[in-house]
């Protein structure tokens, strides 16, 4: 029986490996330090080698995430990291590949890359720093921000409805549709390692506090006094749960969602039990953000709200591929340019 020698062990890589040796430059307090620090955390579980990572990120202050992790990355053009990160894909798809984006750089510039990204499904992790605000250009409102926002460029007020981005993806027949938040470390770390094990694009949303430009955009989800009644932790196959020691839950009355409490009110067989899978629900805890169901606002969900598995993209184009040279061969590159059609012009 053969045996591998110490020199061929490849050590286990720590957080450290994956930091670069550039300054980081964000504000203090941003919230896209603790974004870095999870990613850096939890890369060395997932056994891939650098070499074999590879970050695509936009423009804004999200997009200096590729300087700071120690793989190969590409800064890249305003609201187009998708499409470069896709190519790089199909010309490898070996490789662990990262898109990095904001709420202006995905939903904005990017928005009609954002969603052919999800449609197509090759296998990228599309993380998406929502801080409601321009952060970079200082301030202006951003697709996200809400109805009303009063900003740089929206000074009496914005008149827009924010999209919702997880409908948005779902939408764009998203394969994997999560949510997590800067503040709570924990539950990043498992929603990044989620989207890491799926075979598609994940669709990353992680709620960023800009300190500048949007403070406390999102605390009242992470506020020890308000997070247990505003926001709600799905786990697949567990009863939706919520409230000061879980006592509040979601039942549904055939697809409208009811608060209820438990005891006097409900039970937990009485529950609505999460289904990652079932896309129609998936819709309903989506709309959480920015709907109320008989005059009540849903708390809003965090974890993944959507998961299904389906063909990548770069798989069935090399089957494609393949397929076609088995039936013509490999023509020549002459061949290819001039097409089956040519006329002879005397």
């Amino acid at each position: 029986m053969s045996t591998i020698s110490e020199s061929t062990i490849i050590p286990k890589l720590t957080a450290k490996d994956f930091a670069s040796n550039q300054e980081v430059k964000w504000c203090p307090g941003c919230g896209d330090y603790s974004i870095l620090k999870q990613v850096q955390t939890v890369f060395p579980d997932f056994g891939v080698p650098k070499e074999n990572i590879v970050f695509i990120s936009g423009i804004g202050c999200a997009a200096r995430f590729s300087y700071y992790m120690d793989t190969y990355g590409m800064h890249s053009i305003h609201g187009r990291p998708a499409v470069i990160a896709a190519g790089v894909k199909a010309q490898n798809p070996d490789l662990s590949v990262w898109v990095i984006s904001g709420d202006g750089d995905a939903f904005s510039i990017g928005g009609n890359h954002f969603i052919h990204a999800l449609r197509r499904n090759f296998d990228l992790n599309y993380l998406v720093f929502n801080n409601q605000i321009y952060g970079l250009t200082k301030g202006q409102y951003s697709p996200t921000s809400e109805k009303g926002k009063v900003a740089k460029s929206t000074p009496y007020g914005s008149l827009e409805e924010p999209f919702n981005s997880a409908m948005l993806a779902l939408g764009a027949k998203g394969s994997f549709i999560a949510r997590s938040m800067d503040r709570d470390p924990k539950h990043m770390q498992a929603m990044l390692k989620r989207a890491n094990e799926h075979r598609g694009t994940s669709f990353l949303e992680i709620y960023q506090n800009c300190t500048v430009f949007n403070e406390g955009a999102f605390f009242s989800f992470s506020e020890k006094e308000s997070k247990k009644d505003q926001a709600l932790f799905l786990e697949h196959g567990k009863p939706i749960l919520f409230g000061d020691n879980n006592q509040k839950g979601i039942k549904l009355d055939g697809l409208t969602p009811v608060v209820v409490e438990l005891g006097n009110e409900a039970s937990l067989s009485d529950l609505w039990i999460h289904d990652e899978h079932d896309k129609i629900k998936a819709q309903i805890l989506a709309s959480f953000s920015d709907t109320s169901f008989n005059d009540i606002m849903m708390p809003r969900p965090f974890g993944v709200i959507f998961s299904e598995q389906r063909p990548t993209y770069e798989i069935e184009m090399q089957e494609q591929i393949e397929a076609q040279i088995v039936k013509k061969g490999k023509p020549s590159l002459d061949e290819i340019l001039s097409g089956e059609k040519t006329w002879t012009i005397l």
